[in-house]
């Protein structure tokens, strides 16, 4: 769940991924153990193509109806193999290989990864798909994804922040959408990433895009997310949970091999 920092200054709580939402769905567990530690390290780069005949500069978020979507960076052929390939909803991965493209060029020495936010996309809310849901073709989630109110019963205690406007909760605030921002992480970071001019948290192209701006700020005073301290500081903003490193660490790593692997042998296995 994004959280900790803030982009005006105010540092904000990390909370529970997943498991905020529905405690055991997750497990949170991955290569160092139960508790996390020292076998993570951080992930891979791994790099999205960019569709033939989109130029670099093409997306501008500022720009409603004026530019190219986010979803439209990524190459198509690319999108169809690693969809495959990993498991990742084709429409999820569009997200966040488009964000991972705007930032490349935006902010070049970040190094944020496609499948660094699919490994939290993962965490977070099986790509949208957490209790049954799905990501549509417009980008949203086809149920709204809200996580259990943070009142410190075995989450972190975050009293309300947005008198219930993001997660319907006046008393706590809850982590929102399917890349699980608690709402005044979203106040500051709410980023436009599908062309309708509104950042929506329950858009997977505004999500993924505001996610890697704040992984991006979060991990800049350690050396972006190209070098081991960058990508855990940015985690840890992210959660701060060693457990929760491990299992975004698995799966970005799982998730760049197997595309990897489609793509140097892009031809579907005879059936």
């Amino acid at each position: 769940m994004a959280g900790k920092r803030h982009r005006r200054g105010a540092a904000l709580a990390a909370g529970a991924g997943v498991v905020a939402l529905a405690a055991g769905l997750s497990g949170c567990t991955g290569p160092g153990g139960e508790d996390g530690g020292p076998d993570a390290t951080f992930a891979v780069f791994a790099e999205a193509p960019r569709a033939s005949g989109v130029a670099e500069g093409a997306f501008d978020g500022d720009e409603p109806g004026g530019s190219a979507p986010l979803a439209a960076l990524a190459d198509p052929g690319w999108l169809d193999r690693t969809a495959e390939a990993t498991g990742i909803p084709r429409r999820a991965l569009q997200g966040y290989a488009g964000a991972a493209l705007v930032l490349a060029e935006q902010q070049p020495d970040c190094r944020v990864g496609w499948n660094t936010l699919a490994g939290i996309g993962w965490v977070e809310s099986h790509h949208g798909t957490i209790f049954g849901g799905s990501i549509q073709p417009d980008g949203r989630t086809s149920d709204l994804i809200i996580g259990v109110a943070l009142d410190g019963q075995g989450f972190q205690e975050i009293a309300d922040t947005d008198g219930g406007a993001v997660d319907g909760d006046t008393e706590w605030d809850r982590a929102v959408g399917p890349m699980q921002f608690v709402p005044a992480t979203w106040a500051a970071w709410a980023t436009e990433g599908n062309g309708d001019g509104v950042p929506d948290i329950h858009n997977i192209d505004d999500a993924s895009l505001s996610a890697a701006e704040y992984l991006c700020y979060s991990g800049r005073d350690d050396g972006g997310l190209g070098t081991e301290a960058g990508w855990r500081a940015a985690i840890a903003a992210y959660n701060e949970s060693p457990a929760y490193l491990d299992e975004v660490l698995e799966y970005a790593n799982r998730y760049a091999e197997e595309s990897a692997a489609a793509s140097a042998d892009p031809t579907p296995a005879a059936g």
